[in-house]
């Protein structure tokens, strides 16, 4: 496998990033349209034990990793057995779905190909992309509600999570998102940045798959955020300059279709 083709399965996705930027909030509803028996989507599975709540920041920040650590992964690259899942899943919306699981389901999750992620305490299991239809009762019986929990203090950034080398995310304070559902919008974050990247910048890319896709997911203030926002949109500074990317909600749920709900900086 040559440099170049490292994470090609995320070229569908690259490509689709570009026009789906460009688009109004009412073709962005137009454009989300898909037969039922296509529909894709990546489990991410929060683990939520009844005296162990997860840590809101570090659930985030597991979720962006675990995305992007699937997207990596060795299997996903050409000839690798995960290598049509993950291409298949970008041809289209890159829809996740957050359960919670505890105990003997959690123990369950993690026989079903996918990468586990601990950050601090806190644990997230992302599954390999595949058709909802199909999807494993093992994972269909987990509840989707229930997944939310009080934003904590921002924990300090330990070895290996701050610097050009991490994907650093910011999620606005309004509108209000579920845990579950920011953890999605991190998680497409990622994967995001992976695909430019593969096209961008192989060498930042490879060296950020080799440090286990390391990242920093914040809350942003409201003037911050629109900061981002006008920096995300120039093309001057968003990404030729900063490397700025961002996340356009598809309206499925909670969120109102074309709603920005992250802006991340890729790594390098």
């Amino acid at each position: 496998m040559t440099a170049d083709e490292f994470g090609s399965a995320l070229a569908p996705l690259r490509e689709r990033y570009a026009r789906w930027l460009q688009l109004s909030s009412q073709e962005v509803e137009r454009d989300r349209e898909e037969a039922a028996a296509d529909i894709r989507a990546m489990q991410l599975v929060l683990r939520m034990e009844r005296h162990a709540p997860p840590s809101w920041h570090r659930a985030m920040q597991a979720a962006a990793t675990g995305a992007a650590a699937i997207s990596l992964d060795a299997r996903s690259q050409i000839g690798g057995q995960w290598y049509p899942a993950v291409r298949d899943y970008c041809v289209g919306h890159i829809r996740k779905v957050t359960r919670r699981a505890r105990g003997a389901h959690w123990l369950a999750a993690q026989d079903l190909p996918g990468v586990t992620i601990e950050v601090d305490g806190t644990q997230v299991r992302a599954l390999l992309p595949g058709l909802v239809s199909e999807l494993d009762p093992r994972i269909s019986r987990l509840q989707v509600g229930g997944t939310d929990v009080a934003v904590d203090e921002e924990p300090d950034a330990g070895p290996g999570v701050s610097g050009s080398g991490v994907l650093q995310v910011w999620t606005p304070s309004a509108p209000a998102m579920t845990l579950g559902k920011a953890m999605a919008q991190a998680g497409h974050a990622a994967m995001i940045a992976a695909a430019l990247l593969a096209d961008a910048d192989q060498g930042a890319l490879q060296r950020w798959a080799r440090g286990g896709c390391p990242a920093l997911v914040r809350r942003s203030a409201d003037q911050p955020w629109a900061d981002l926002q006008d920096a995300v949109t120039d093309e001057h500074r968003g990404w030729a300059e900063y490397r700025l990317l961002a996340v356009r909600d598809a309206g499925f749920t909670e969120i109102a279709a074309g709603t920005v709900t992250a802006i991340a900086a890729a790594p390098g």
